[in-house]
C-alpha cells in the first residue's frame, strides 16, 4: 500500500470520528484493536470514542500533519473544545481548552490494529 493510500484511509477514519459514524468504524478499525498496549477490541474502542463525545460535545479531530512509514502512520491532532467536566483527570468544567495529541497507528489490511496515543496534558493544565 502506498503512503498516499494509507493517508487517505486515515483521513476517512478521522471523518468517521468527526461525523460520529459508529456503524462505519469497523471499515477503519480492526476487531482486535489495541490501544496503548491493551486489547480493547472494536467495541471497547467505539465505547471510548462515544464517551469522549459525551464528555466533550464540541469535540472535533483536526489533523495538523501526517507522517507515514507503512504499515505505520503518525499524526499530530489538534483540539479546541469545551469539555463538560473532568478531562484527563483535570477539572475543566466547561472551560474552553486547546491541546494536541501525538498518535501513532499500525495498519493491517487497511485497518487500524494498534494505537499509541500521547495527549499534551501539560498544555491543558497551563490553561486552567
Amino acid at each position: 500500500m502506498s503512503t498516499s493510500a494509507l493517508a487517505e484511509i486515515y483521513r476517512g477514519y478521522i471523518d468517521c470520528l468527526n461525523n460520529q459514524d459508529w456503524p462505519n468504524l469497523a471499515r477503519f478499525v480492526d476487531d482486535e484493536v489495541r490501544y496503548n498496549g491493551e486489547r480493547v477490541g472494536l467495541s471497547g474502542y467505539r465505547d471510548m470514542l462515544v464517551g469522549d463525545f459525551e464528555a466533550i460535545p464540541d469535540l472535533s479531530f483536526t489533523i495538523d500533519f501526517i507522517v507515514t512509514d507503512f504499515p505505520r502512520l503518525g499524526s499530530r491532532l489538534l483540539f479546541d473544545c469545551t469539555p463538560k467536566g473532568i478531562l484527563f483527570g483535570l477539572p475543566v468544567n466547561g472551560r474552553r481548552v486547546a491541546f494536541t495529541e501525538n498518535v501513532f497507528y499500525e495498519f493491517r489490511e487497511g485497518r487500524i490494529v494498534e494505537v499509541w496515543s500521547v495527549i499534551d496534558k501539560a498544555s491543558i493544565e497551563a490553561q486552567l
